[in-house]
């Protein structure tokens, strides 16, 4: 069965244009076209465009993910260096998640600061209470009486 660009776009999520724009740039060559010259995916292209979009949403650039795709083409030669890629590539996301989580956390602990400041009304009253360093974002303050 052959999917239209349309539905490619819907089962993505993914705008025609975006993927236009990626086949341009070299990432989709595998694509076939119609009589009429339109792109028509195949359910093995559909796994490579799910791949093409897994890698651009972990940090890739559209060279590195057109190399990969020159990898692919040149066939089993380049299959250890398909496999060098991949470990690279979870290793670099292990490491952008680890960073996430520590963001994560100092995100929490300003939600927390500004809680209390809005709880009490000042900014002024955080600032000289707590050792922000270690603000903890699952306790819980209490507005105390005024």
């Amino acid at each position: 069965m052959a999917y239209s660009i349309s539905e490619v776009s819907k089962k993505f999520n993914i705008s025609p244009f975006t993927l236009r724009f990626y086949d341009k740039q070299g990432l989709m060559p595998f694509v076939k076209r119609d009589a009429a010259g339109r792109r028509a995916f195949s359910e093995e292209d559909l796994d490579f465009v799910s791949l093409i979009i897994c890698l651009k949403q972990s940090g890739l650039e559209l060279e590195e993910i057109r190399q990969f795709v020159e990898m692919t083409q040149a066939g089993d030669v380049t299959l250890a260096n398909r496999l060098e890629f991949f470990e690279r590539q979870v290793t670099l996301a292990q490491k952008r998640i680890e960073q996430q989580k520590q963001n994560i956390e100092k995100l929490k602990r300003k939600v927390q600061y500004y809680k209390v400041a809005c709880d009490m009304g000042t900014e002024e009253y955080v600032k000289n209470n707590f050792d922000l360093s270690i603000f903890d974002p699952d306790i819980k303050f209490i507005k105390t009486g005024e």
